[in-house]
């Protein structure tokens, strides 16, 4: 396939939430009370939400940044590049990286809405729908066709997120991000039906995908204090491997044969040896008397599952042992991880030395996501204008060379003098 024929799909990049994100959906009656950008004593942007701040790390919004700046020290609005947070800039660095369409992850409000949910009230409540309206009327609806709008839930209580899943379906949301393993967050677990199954049934219903995004679950690696944090980087993924466990062997999957869910940057190089020992395990420790109703486990978790890699060049020679239809590629912008500006070289390119033929490479890059998300990718912008080459024909003049977070900043200042 040639470069400038491929579509290119990615269900997973992230959206640095501009400051005044909630400024038009916030009721005024909450408005004092919605998180808000402090600048602290040491000059540190931060959200701050009912008296919790968080920081906004430098490794969220790394990209085009030189190589040596980059670390978990806190980055300013100043200091990224502005398709981090600036809509109109995420579309054109789209465009120049020949992406017809993403979906983006929380930054400040955290993958499942802890930033927001650690104060469980009505007024949560209302903070997480706002940021549902802002992601899909503002962020997503500013440029229809380029984006697959993701919503958050307030996971503490299933009607709650029950009434939130149908508004959100009706707006056109196609997918939730929830907690990876929500026992970690003092919740019950996804075992627990009495809690999670009506969320699950609503999901099944509206279509709606789970998406659990890595590094929710941190708190289930239990490492050295003297570890280096490349443990942790490294190891985020197989994170994903246990929240897999408690879908499939718990009642979830067999229970609710509509439930989809996405392993976000999980990878997929883990599957395989995961599918394997799953369907040895079953066939073997017959005394445990699982029912997977008469299929192997393996097939089961192919139904339900869509699993999503940035870069993993052995797994794609496996691809078929994985499931051909379950694998979805995504580019991470702006993150560290993120390939830009040049996926689509990148991409091609791992496709080809794995030996994948031109049709698979339209189900990892654009046809598996799609199908999966229900999302139709050339209802507003037709094919021949979804590809890389008409893309990158619209955005010749975007800059793609390394900048120093501190040009950015001056960039920043001379667009945005303050007043004398």
């Amino acid at each position: 396939m040639k470069i400038d024929d491929l579509v290119l799909v990615s269900i997973d990049d992230h959206v640095v939430e501009p400051p005044d994100m909630f400024r038009n959906h916030v009721p005024a009656k909450w408005a004092d009370q919605a998180p808000r950008v402090v600048t602290d004593d040491a000059g540190v942007e931060q959200w701050v939400y009912r008296g919790r701040a968080t920081g906004i790390i430098g490794l969220n919004a790394v990209v085009s940044w030189p190589a040596e700046e980059w670390g978990f020290d806190p980055a300013g609005f100043a200091e990224m590049r502005p398709g981090a947070y600036d809509i109109h800039d995420r579309v054109r660095d789209m465009d120049r990286n020949g992406i017809l369409a993403s979906m983006c992850f929380p930054t400040f409000a955290g993958f499942s809405a802890g930033h927001l949910n650690h104060v469980k009230d009505d007024v949560t409540v209302v903070m997480v729908q706002a940021y549902n309206d802002w992601h899909v009327d503002e962020w997503a609806g500013t440029y229809p066709g380029r984006f697959l709008p993701l919503a958050l839930l307030p996971t503490w209580d299933p009607k709650l997120m029950v009434a939130e899943i149908r508004r959100v379906a009706a707006k056109g949301a196609k997918a939730v991000t929830m907690p990876e393993l929500p026992h970690l967050e003092g919740l019950p677990s996804y075992h627990d039906l009495g809690f999670w199954g009506p969320v699950f049934q609503a999901l099944s219903e509206t279509g709606l995908v789970m998406c659990l995004h890595i590094g929710i679950g941190f708190g289930a690696l239990k490492l050295a204090a003297d570890s280096p944090v490349d443990n942790m980087i490294i190891l985020a993924t197989q994170i994903s491997a246990l929240a897999a466990q408690d879908l499939l062997w718990g009642p979830a999957f067999r229970t609710y044969p509509d439930l989809k869910v996405a392993f976000s940057e999980a990878g997929i190089g883990w599957i395989p040896f995961y599918l394997d020992r799953c369907d040895r395990h079953y066939t073997n420790q017959k005394w445990l008397r699982r029912d997977f109703g008469g299929r192997l486990p393996s097939e089961v978790f192919r139904e339900h599952s869509l699993a999503c890699y940035v870069t993993d060049p052995a797994a794609l020679k496996g691809r078929h042992e994985i499931g051909i239809d379950t694998i979805a590629w995504e580019c991470d912008y702006p993150h560290s991880d993120s390939i830009w500006p040049d996926a689509p070289e990148f991409v091609l390119a791992e496709l080809n030395s794995a030996g994948v033929p031109d049709n698979e490479i339209d189900k990892i890059t654009w046809q598996n996501a799609c199908r999966f998300f229900g999302w139709d990718p050339f209802a507003v912008i037709p094919r021949e204008q979804a590809t890389v080459g008409a893309l990158r024909a619209k955005a010749t003049d975007v800059e793609t060379a390394v900048v120093p977070r501190a040009e950015w900043a001056r960039r920043y200042a001379a667009k945005h003098p303050q007043p004398a």
